[in-house]
């Protein structure tokens, strides 16, 4: 799989689907491992502001020493920019190879994961595997069924 092959994938899956749930997100994550369980978290939501307040956060805990993963919905020029670790965005072959893992954990579900909720667990996969010793997550349309909702208590949520 290629980069583009695997943000046509991410594209290719429904923005929304049925009733609001965070099982379909809790099934994949177990599917994978459950990454989101292997680093600590700060969550970000609101309406307003969220990527500034996210964008520094990331900053000053990596200023810190922290290996900070960041995680912001949607991107500005690159899809790749959603998925950063010490403000460096994932390489496009890491992002291939996560997806080809996310799309096979995807086709053992009962229902498919929309779009957001694949998304998520890529950032997920990718911070729990590079170790990353906290991430900042920014909600995608907030509210209880937001996908990034599945995280364990975080350290601080603004």
């Amino acid at each position: 799989m290629t980069e583009q092959q695997a943000i046509a994938y991410y594209h290719s899956l429904p923005r929304l689907s049925g009733a609001p749930t965070l099982d379909r997100m809790r099934a994949l994550l177990a599917a994978l491992g459950n990454p989101e369980q292997q680093f600590r978290a700060v969550h970000i939501a609101g309406t307003n502001g969220k990527g500034t307040v996210a964008s520094l956060t990331a900053s000053i805990l990596q200023a810190a020493g922290y290996r900070t993963g960041l995680t912001i919905s949607p991107f500005v020029l690159e899809f790749r920019e959603r998925f950063q670790i010490n403000g460096e965005m994932i390489p496009p072959q890491e992002l291939a190879a996560l997806t080809e893992e996310i799309r096979a954990a995807a086709d053992t579900l009962a229902e498919p994961p929309v779009e957001f909720e694949a998304v998520t667990a890529l950032a997920f996969l990718w911070f729990a595997r590079q170790k990353c010793d906290i991430a900042v997550v920014e909600v995608g349309l907030g509210g209880r069924f937001d996908a990034t909702n599945v995280l364990p208590p975080p350290l601080v949520s603004a």
